[in-house]
């Protein structure tokens, strides 16, 4: 995270963390559909997020975000069915995408389940490159890109000790085994991630602590050992969003 410092935002109650998180997806599609008529997002998965989308659905805040005029990405998935219990798409299908109305073609899955996953991978990348208007890098620029982070620094699934997933220059999906979880995961890349107009870390929990710590650290060896560190939107906005357990490390206040 040193080449490119991100805001870091500290709530002192999770959910407060989670109505902030709400509040800047809501602002950040809003604009891009104001600006451009469209807007594209990836959601994160794991279990941060969960109360996120639920808080997104809500009848308080649904009506007050452009969700019709928004293409739903998917930052990494499992390798199982979509209707899979431990299916990333599956949770945010059940929490947030059943309750906005959002037309079926512009949410996008990623075919996690297929029995060649290359070939899947490179089909969800050319998705994207038709959907996603280029950036300034000549690489698809999505609006936002919503991650979070594991205790062992993980973000999407790119994990330490897979060094293929975590220096891929060229694709922007890859399907690659993780050996830490014995199975297949595919996942956005870093190029592709630090190619967005804005990417937004979403971290709750104590087990977080030393991790973001370390990442935020500037330390020259965070880039090598833990992969959010990694994060560096080359012309976006990158936000770091901690509730107070996760920024316990951190010499920030609280807010």
């Amino acid at each position: 995270m040193a080449e490119n410092m991100p805001e870091v935002i500290v709530e002192s109650l999770a959910s407060h963390a989670i109505a902030k998180a709400a509040q800047l997806v809501r602002t950040i599609v809003t604009d891009a559909v104001q600006q451009r008529k469209t807007c594209s997002i990836a959601l994160a998965g794991g279990t941060t997020p969960h109360s996120l989308y639920k808080h997104l659905a809500g009848e308080a805040i649904r009506g007050e975000i452009p969700w019709s005029e928004t293409d739903v990405f998917f930052g990494d998935e499992r390798d199982v069915a979509h209707d899979d219990v431990a299916s990333n798409y599956n949770m945010a299908q059940r929490t947030l995408l059943d309750y906005l109305p959002i037309p079926p073609d512009r949410i996008h899955p990623m075919p996690a389940d297929a029995a060649d996953l290359d070939a899947a991978a490179e089909e969800y990348e050319q998705l994207i490159r038709n959907r996603v208007p280029a950036g300034p890098g000549g690489l698809p620029c999505m609006d936002l890109i919503l991650l979070g982070m594991g205790a062992d620094g993980h973000t999407a699934s790119l994990f330490p000790g897979t060094p293929e997933a975590l220096n891929e220059g060229d694709k922007l999906i890859l399907a690659h085994f993780v050996p830490v979880l014995g199975r297949s995961r595919m996942t956005f890349t870093f190029p592709l991630i630090n190619a967005a107009r804005n990417v937004l870390l979403f971290v709750l929990g104590q087990d977080k602590t030393e991790t973001v710590a370390a990442a935020l650290s500037g330390q020259a060896g965070a880039r090598r050992e833990i992969p959010a560190a990694r994060i560096a939107p080359a012309n976006g906005q990158f936000i770091v969003l901690l509730d107070g357990a996760a920024a316990q490390k951190l010499e920030l206040p609280a807010e």
